[in-house]
């Protein structure tokens, strides 16, 4: 692609800026500082990955991961009350899900153990188990609040705080993981994923692009369903006091 024809496709930022001022949806700002904000760090991160596959250190594989998971827990934790505790459980998930899924790739030799595979497919699984963190976190707020009274109906009867949250905690890691099994079922019928399409326009085998796409879309099942099961059993017990109280704040 030319730079000329990369220009024109801010074509497209026009159109969803001119549709949120006619239907008065207020999204403009958001929409002009996140596209510049695309922009800016995907021209960035290029000339970094660049320097990085040439160099092809551990060291700077390591650096990026870290910043990877440091962005993607801060901005899951952005709007949340506890701070850096609600920060340090997400990075933590993610730590755990990042190093869980490479041992199993690089230990079964489904990829190799070069930059240039390690970081792109470390950044989807970051980034698919960050929006996963997110919306588990958010559902859970919405469960316990809608089912309060539940809950303390069972502890009041003489249960746990696990046996109390235990169908919250199901129904909110079910919740959240909707998105991702439904986008599956409908793969290569209704959306050619990003990453297939890529290797494809870039000339590759269509055959070879799907072996690819389809080592993404399992990666990304079992980090999604990681992600929702590990901050689950981090977080709950934060909802509760030493006397197995709920917490009247929390998230």
């Amino acid at each position: 692609m030319s730079s000329l024809s990369l220009i024109f496709t801010i074509v497209f930022v026009f159109i969803a800026l001119f549709l949120s001022k006619s239907f008065r949806i207020g999204l403009e700002k958001d929409i002009i500082i996140a596209s510049i904000r695309a922009a800016v760090q995907l021209l960035v991160i290029g000339y970094v990955l660049s320097f990085i596959f040439d160099a092809n250190h551990p060291a700077f594989i390591i650096l990026i991961l870290f910043v990877m998971l440091t962005v993607a827990s801060q901005n899951v934790v952005k709007k949340k009350k506890q701070g850096f505790k609600a920060f340090f459980r997400v990075f933590v998930t993610l730590f755990i899900v990042e190093i869980l899924t490479q041992c199993v790739m690089l230990g079964l030799h489904i990829i190799p153990a070069t930059p240039r595979y390690i970081i792109p497919v470390s950044g989807m699984i970051i980034g698919n188990s960050m929006i996963l963190a997110n919306l588990f976190l958010n559902r859970l707020d919405a469960e316990v609040n809608r089912r309060r009274d539940e809950i303390q109906l069972i502890l009041a009867l003489g249960g746990t705080p696990k046996q109390a949250i235990h169908s919250i905690l199901n129904a909110a890691i079910k919740a959240s993981m909707i998105p991702t099994v439904e986008s599956q079922k409908t793969i290569g019928l209704v959306q050619l994923p990003g990453m297939m399409t890529g290797q494809i326009i870039g000339g590759a085998d269509p055959i070879q692009a799907v072996k690819f796409q389809l080592l993404i879309v399992f990666t990304i099942l079992a980090s999604a369903t990681l992600s929702c099961v590990i901050l689950s059993q981090l977080t709950y017990p934060t909802l509760f006091n030493s006397y197995q109280q709920l917490i009247r704040e929390h998230a």
